[in-house]
């Protein structure tokens, strides 16, 4: 078992997000692996997560490709802040390709909120739903750089904003568990 694994050349997460990750991460993928040995033996992995749950979603995915590489992994995150530098977010795209969904709602500020400039790139595939209301034909999927100028990239950050806390015309809280 390993924890989140650096497995490309300078690729780096943020410092804090890693930290969070990396203090779970062992029994994660403690629970992950008696799992695939038992009932859920042939499944695959899902990881998903909203804004900071996002990046750490990202982080889950790469630690558990490297601790289970034959095991088919999806990824998918809504309002994810940079979460790597470009050599993190071409491990990302070189492992999950495009099962890795990463979706941004009109406005939201938070997934340009740490910004370029300090050395932070997103990881491809975004999907960004612009304008409401959320259907089909409000969905475009953004070129494979993860930084496509003509989707969420061209908003300037509002950090959190309404269109953070909405996505598909839900609200993040609400329950869908009783």
């Amino acid at each position: 078992m390993s924890p989140y694994p650096v497995t490309a050349p300078g690729a780096s997460a943020h410092a804090g997000f890693l930290t969070a990750y990396n203090s779970i991460a062992s029994q994660v993928i403690t629970s992950v692996q008696e799992q695939l040995s038992g009932a859920a033996a042939g499944y695959s992995l899902v990881t998903t997560g909203h804004s900071l749950g996002g990046a750490l979603s990202s982080i889950a995915a790469v630690s558990l490709k490297f601790n289970f590489p034959d095991v088919p992994i999806q990824m998918y995150t809504y309002g994810q802040p940079r979460t790597g530098n470009p050599a993190y977010a071409t491990l990302v795209n070189d492992m999950f390709g495009t099962n890795a969904f990463r979706s941004v709602h009109t406005t939201d500020g938070v997934p340009t909120i740490i910004p370029q400039i300090l050395g932070y790139r997103h990881h491809a595939f975004e999907y960004w739903q612009n304008p409401d209301p959320a259907s089909a034909g409000t969905i475009k999927m953004c070129d494979a750089s993860g930084e496509d100028p003509t989707c969420s990239d061209s908003i300037p950050s509002g950090g959190i904003d309404l269109a953070h806390l909405t996505y598909f015309n839900r609200l993040a809280d609400t329950p869908f568990c009783s």
